[in-house]
């Protein structure tokens, strides 16, 4: 038997478990036999997770639920694998089922072209859809739904006692998810999920990928600055509401003004 090596108790960050780099953060949620996996990452990596879940001995019958926090292919590719293999549910917010069904190449990032980014995208049923303020119950364990859009519009987190399982929303340099108009971003709804969480009470954050931190106000505030920047930028395209340039623009030509006029 492998001996587990939680972050938390009852949260395994298979990473941290492993002690390499898998892919993104897949948390362990458990309470005595039950257990539940947020996040899957890659279907290469699949196999690999399951044997480590196997030899620290959970019942891969006792797995209760696979949770998307989002329709990205990072996070869901592996989990028509990984269904098929533990025969749990999979859970996802109603606006990640049509990516998830259909195997959405293009929303869930599998397909950039001009990256050269070509993957797969097996489709998935999703047995149970999740909204915010729902429960996640693990054994005696509890994890409320938060609706935490900016992201992608389905991005999902989860709060369990003073823990926060943030998903994409920030990592612990103050870089957040990435803001793309194909995959739902939305740079206001990003800005008020920010402000939620730093609002809250929890006192550490759980990210999608790199490190565990502890929550830090000052960080939270400085990258809502900096997205309270982007809403008057052209910087994402099309994620930002106004861009004030173009009214200077505006005035400048109905005014014949000139370059050094």
């Amino acid at each position: 038997m492998l001996e587990r090596r939680p972050v938390f108790p009852g949260v395994i960050e298979m990473n941290y478990q492993a002690g390499w780099r898998i892919g993104c953060n897949v948390y362990l949620v458990y309470d005595d036999r039950d257990w539940a996996l947020i996040d899957i990452g890659y279907e290469e990596s699949v196999d690999e997770i399951v044997e480590l879940i196997r030899q620290m001995d959970f019942p891969l019958s006792q797995c209760t639920a696979l949770v998307a926090t989002h329709a990205d292919v990072d996070h869901i590719q592996g989990l028509a694998k990984a269904k098929s293999i533990l025969k749990a549910p999979v859970l996802a917010h109603p606006k990640a089922v049509a990516s998830l069904e259909s195997g959405d190449r293009i929303k869930t990032f599998a397909e950039i072209d001009a990256q050269n980014v070509h993957l797969e995208m097996p489709k998935v049923k999703v047995d149970r859809q999740i909204v915010d303020g729902d429960t996640i119950a693990v054994g005696g364990r509890s994890l409320e739904v938060w609706l935490t859009p900016g992201h992608t519009d389905s991005q999902l987190a989860f709060r369990m006692d003073n823990l926060l399982l943030s998903g994409d929303n920030i990592y612990r340099d103050g870089s957040v998810g990435a803001i793309d108009a194909h995959h739902g971003s939305d740079i206001p709804s990003f800005i008020q999920s920010l402000e939620r969480i730093a609002a809250s009470d929890v006192e550490w954050l759980l990210p999608s990928h790199g490190p565990i931190f502890k929550k830090d106000d000052r960080l939270l505030a400085s990258t809502i600055a900096r997205l309270k920047g982007y809403l008057k930028l052209a910087d994402f395209g099309t994620c930002a509401p106004h861009w004030p340039l173009l009214d200077e623009w505006d005035r400048d030509l109905a005014e014949g003004r000139f370059p050094g006029a």
